[in-house]
């Protein structure tokens, strides 16, 4: 380990410190019963000290004792656990997984119990990257727009499913950084792939592809396969009698939000919701509108959060298409069931309110317990808390990055808008597995 991180856990030490003695203390009443009803191996823990360094990651994973954690002892372990527990649906299926999940669908539903589960299953591993420890943690929120299921005079702006001539293309790793032509073949409803006898001829130039693109996503023209449409292209109205609507917003800034949360309710003035969850994106990268409002003058930087940049728009209506235009990413929804589960996140279990998050699958593994410890975006306290990494997002890059999950409703978009914080994170792996990076 080199001095040079040496000194951010030093100075992790002092953030810690203060980041608790700043807190609000809301402990839960706990119990005396400790021992789950069913005991299954729990597997050894990794020597605190224990530094893993995946090859070709600039992450570096520490392990350490569960006390370096800002007020560990103070969580809110059973909101935990019931979190946990929603991803293990789908984690169950995983070998490195399957014991904790079990243990954990057999813990009783106490403080004390669900604290042990997680100090017994689980070895925490301190996440730098570059060598250092803090990151930027930020908020999302599950919005409610309001619109209606058919057009009026005042719900006028669709929300679209996947078109029909959108076509999805696994990229393989490979040709991420390739600049050449493939061929492409069609293989049914909205997907195809590269074969070298391919119908269609795509040029992997045109395409905006990164290190974490893992597909293409276009349209045929002709005998070509070309980029899908940009947001400037589908709201001028590319999407014309080419893709089912799921209903109508009354305000076009809430629909650009709503794409960039991924999820949300849509409010019928009869007072029904219609639930709304990512179905695709044409795979064109996010680009801050904030930024750019900021750079033109339009609104100083601090002042670029949802409320701020909404209010801006319904002053100024003349400027709508020029700014959202600046991000061409677009995300297509599909409907969901109507009930009170959270939003469907990149695990495909439903996201619970101040107990999940979206990261870098690339240096978290997807349905980790993730301990988050930053600032508190209203009242300016410490927040520190045990959640689950159980989504993803276009804009989520790094290691020591995170995107807090705040709820569904106007409160927490009002709290969510307003995030964006220095933290430290703390990835919690079932004993015995190791931190891995999957480019």
């Amino acid at each position: 380990m080199t001095k040079s991180t040496i000194l951010h856990i030093t100075l992790l030490g002092l953030t810690a410190a203060v980041l608790a003695a700043c807190s609000s203390k809301t402990t839960p009443p706990v119990s005396t019963t400790t021992q789950p009803t069913v005991a299954l191996p729990t597997g050894q823990r990794m020597p605190e000290g224990t530094v893993i360094n995946p090859t070709g990651s600039p992450a570096s994973y520490k392990a350490v004792d569960f006390l370096a954690m800002p007020q560990w002892q103070e969580q809110n372990f059973i909101n935990s656990l019931e979190s946990f527990k929603k991803g293990c649906s789908k984690l169950q299926n995983n070998t490195n997984w399957r014991n904790v999940c079990q243990q954990a669908n057999h813990t009783p539903r106490t403080q004390a119990a669900a604290k042990s589960f997680f100090e017994r299953y689980f070895t925490p591993w301190q996440v730098s990257e570059n060598g250092n420890l803090g990151g930027t943690v930020t908020g999302y929120y599950e919005p409610i727009l309001h619109g209606n299921s058919q057009p009026t005079s005042q719900a006028r702006f669709p929300i679209y499913g996947i078109p029909n001539d959108f076509v999805s293309v696994n990229l393989p790793a490979e040709l991420r950084g390739s600049k050449g032509t493939v061929r492409i073949q069609p293989t049914g409803t909205n997907q195809g792939q590269i074969t070298p006898n391919g119908s269609y001829t795509a040029h992997l130039a045109a395409f905006p592809i990164n290190e974490r693109t893992r597909a293409l996503k276009g349209r045929f023209v002709g005998n070509q396969f070309v980029p899908y449409h940009t947001r400037s292209e589908i709201n001028a109205g590319a999407l014309n009698h080419k893709a089912p609507i799921l209903g109508y917003a009354d305000d076009p800034v809430e629909l650009f939000f709503l794409q960039i949360q991924g999820s949300g309710r849509l409010k019928t003035p009869d007072g029904r919701y219609i639930r709304l969850g990512f179905a695709d994106k044409n795979e064109f990268p996010y680009v801050s509108i904030g930024r750019y409002m900021a750079d033109k003058g339009y609104l100083p930087l601090a002042q670029t959060t949802m409320q701020g940049i909404k209010a801006w728009m319904q002053q100024n209506p003349a400027y709508l298409a020029e700014v959202l235009g600046q991000n061409p990413s677009y995300v297509f929804f599909r409907q969901l069931d109507s009930n009170n589960d959270g939003p469907i996140g990149a695990l495909g279990t439903p996201l619970m309110g101040e107990y999940a998050a979206a990261v870098d699958r690339r240096y978290i593994s997807l349905g980790a317990p993730l301990f988050v410890a930053t600032t508190h975006p209203e009242t300016r306290m410490g927040l520190n808390r045990l959640l689950m990494a159980q989504d993803t997002g276009s804009a989520i890059r790094g290691a020591v990055r995170v995107d807090y999950f705040w709820g569904y409703g106007d409160d927490a978009g009002r709290v969510a808008g307003k995030m964006k914080h220095t933290g430290y994170v703390w990835q919690l792996l079932p004993n015995g597995m190791m931190p891995e990076y999957r480019p």
